[in-house]
């Protein structure tokens, strides 16, 4: 019996992981591990939740257990979210967090081929609708991006080099000083996606102390 747990539980982390890896080398700030921990943990909890339910000497819902996970999962997508601290940044990753906690229920109820048949439709959702999205929209409108930092000169040159690598065109229109720090305006053409990743990993530099997208 705890082969059979254990064997669910690594299919979980196998699962998990492969929508992880895809985050990771995308540069999302819940990768790999935490992909992993979450499909492994709502593995676990869908597992416990059967047992207790059969446990039970009266009726019992084993759904209880796992429904608290959907829930929770929400406070983890939430954080993803803010992390670009004024941009509307993540919502894919937080997305994404969902869907593997799904798939770690569905692990932990026997459902095999449900989970790894939705672990394979969002590895085609990431990686290649992502391309094909770069594809169809690489033309795109361009957006103006604020970016309010400490007053460190070099820091503009770092945000330039952030967005061409990551494939975006960016021309900065103004720098002004605004309450002791500087904020640097930005024409920035590509893809949605580029663009997110490009925001996300902006947020999280050294100085930066907002970002707005208009």
């Amino acid at each position: 019996m705890q082969l059979n747990l254990l064997g669910r539980l690594a299919l979980a982390a196998l699962l998990g992981g492969i929508i992880g890896l895809e985050r990771e080398l995308a540069g999302k700030p819940a990768g790999l591990r935490t992909n992993i921990l979450i499909c492994v943990g709502a593995a676990l909890l869908m597992d416990v939740s059967q047992k207790v339910a059969g446990a039970a000497t009266g009726p019992a819902d084993p759904g209880r257990i796992a429904a608290q996970v959907v829930s929770g999962i929400g406070f983890i997508g939430a954080g993803t979210i803010l992390v670009a601290r004024g941009s509307i940044v993540g919502l894919t990753t937080a997305a994404t967090l969902w869907v593997v906690a799904a798939i770690g229920l569905a692990v932990g109820a026997h459902a095999y081929v449900e989970a790894v048949g939705g672990t394979m439709l969002v590895a085609v959702t990431l990686i290649l609708l992502g391309r094909a999205e770069d594809f169809l929209f690489r033309r795109r409108k361009s957006v103006q991006v604020d970016v309010t930092i400490d007053p460190r000169p070099e820091l503009l040159d770092e945000i330039a080099t952030l967005f061409k690598r990551h494939g975006l065109r960016a021309w900065p229109e103004k720098v002004e000083k605004h309450h002791e720090r500087f904020r640097a305006s930005y024409e920035v053409v590509g893809s949605a996606r580029k663009r997110d990743a490009a925001l996300t990993e902006l947020a999280e530099s050294r100085g930066v102390r907002r970002i707005t997208v208009r």
